[in-house]
């Protein structure tokens, strides 16, 4: 990866905070946008635009050929089968809501049980507390070790009788902890179990395929992967799709509607109801195409060195605790400093010195009182990162430690 001429392409990384060079270390939360995405979504508004699947005028036939040719992209993303079996939304929060609300809900009783890790993602976490307070279904929670792993077979020793399915990160958000989610599925569809899998973070940092992983639910969020806000998709294996029930009635989901009977469309249609995120999908399939270009492999050889090179200078600080220290991790850093300074306190040093961090519970309220602190500061790195913006990053740290030890 030629991350000098990678950096080129996104046109923010050019641009000064509070007097300083940018080093945008929040990707875990959403990732910046490259030129050819920009420009997609310029083009999408200013040339091209129309609905979609709703006309037969020039517009409306461009729009719709190019929107759904991201359903294409994405399957080829995932290494999904089938294009069929990717449904389009506006991330991972409502794919995940989708499974819940069309899949769990007309088949889960009460005393039944979801199995969850302990870091999981509040958008993995709420729809199912949902079906806990509404049917009764009960959470059963497995917790990471004092490293942040999370032990595959602990997930599968945690299925009972009453499992009707194991709900589980691919990747951390906070601890950069990877899941051996193949595992786990492979053991759960021997129990007859299904598997939905979060992996905002995991398709951005590494390769994934839904056909080796065999796993029931994938869900993707577009800003983390480069692309739109407001774009996505959910991998909903063929069999899953035949059976669940709409999530959401409108539009485009339907085949006949009749005063007295409705029909509804073939899936993955039948789960898109309304008028879609046009030109968010086509900026999406922008920023997947823009991510294969550079190899997915080359992306996480990179990220991987950065975060050895990262480790190795915070391993040198010792009044700075990470969080998660396994040693197959994403550049994922997460940590708390000795003394009275505060997470958001951090964040806004870092932030003088130009370095854009995260500070918070991220999203993760079970995993922050697993490891019994309130709130971290989170550096998350991407592809465009480079071991120089580590460096800006320590001696940043390095000053908050002195201004407030």
């Amino acid at each position: 990866l030629e991350v000098t001429t990678v950096r080129k392409d996104f046109p923010i990384l050019s641009r000064e905070v509070n007097g300083k060079p940018l080093v945008y270390l929040d990707n875990g939360a959403s990732a910046q946008k490259p030129q050819v995405v920009i420009d997609t979504i310029t083009r999408a508004y200013a040339e091209e635009y129309s609905n979609v699947h709703r006309g037969l005028h020039t517009l409306s036939n461009i729009s719709t050929e190019n929107y759904e040719a991201v359903r294409g992209t994405i399957a080829r993303f995932l290494g999904a089968g089938s294009e069929n079996e990717i449904v389009m939304n506006s991330g991972t929060t409502e794919g995940i809501n989708m499974v819940a609300y069309g899949w769990a809900m007309p088949r889960f009783e009460a005393g039944d049980e979801i199995v969850l890790s302990v870091m999981e993602h509040h958008a993995n976490i709420v729809p199912w507390h949902f079906l806990r307070e509404r049917q009764g279904v009960v959470l059963n929670w497995v917790d990471v070790d004092e490293t942040g792993a999370l032990d595959a077979q602990k997930v599968i020793d945690a299925m009972g009788p009453k499992t009707k399915l194991v709900a589980v990160t691919h990747l951390s958000n906070v601890l950069g902890t990877v899941v051996d989610v193949k595992a786990i599925a492979a053991a759960a569809h021997e129990r007859g179990v299904a598997v939905l899998v979060d992996g905002s973070q995991a398709a951005v940092h590494m390769p994934v395929n839904m056909v080796d992983l065999d796993v029931d639910f994938y869900a993707i969020t577009g800003h983390k992967l480069y692309g739109p806000s407001g774009s996505g998709a959910i991998y909903v294996k063929r069999e899953r799709l035949a059976e669940m029930r709409p999530f959401m009635g409108g539009g485009d989901m339907i085949r006949e509607v009749h005063k007295d009977v409705i029909t509804w469309n073939d899936p993955p249609m039948k789960f898109e109801a309304g008028t879609p995120g046009i030109v968010q999908q086509i900026g999406l399939g922008a920023a997947l195409e823009y991510m294969m270009s550079l190899g997915m492999d080359n992306i996480a050889t990179h990220e991987a060195t950065l975060r050895d090179y990262a480790r190795s200078k915070l391993d040198g600080l010792n009044w700075l605790q990470v969080q998660g220290t396994t040693p197959d991790k994403a550049a994922i850093f997460s940590f708390t400093l000795d003394g009275a300074a505060h997470p958001h306190d951090i964040s806004t040093v870092l932030d003088k010195r130009g370095v854009a961090v995260r500070a918070g519970h991220h999203c993760a309220g079970p995993l922050m009182d697993h490891l019994g602190v309130s709130a971290t500061t989170r550096a998350s790195f991407g592809l465009y990162n480079t071991e120089a913006e580590v460096d800006v990053l320590v001696d940043a740290l390095a000053l908050c430690h002195e201004l407030f030890s």
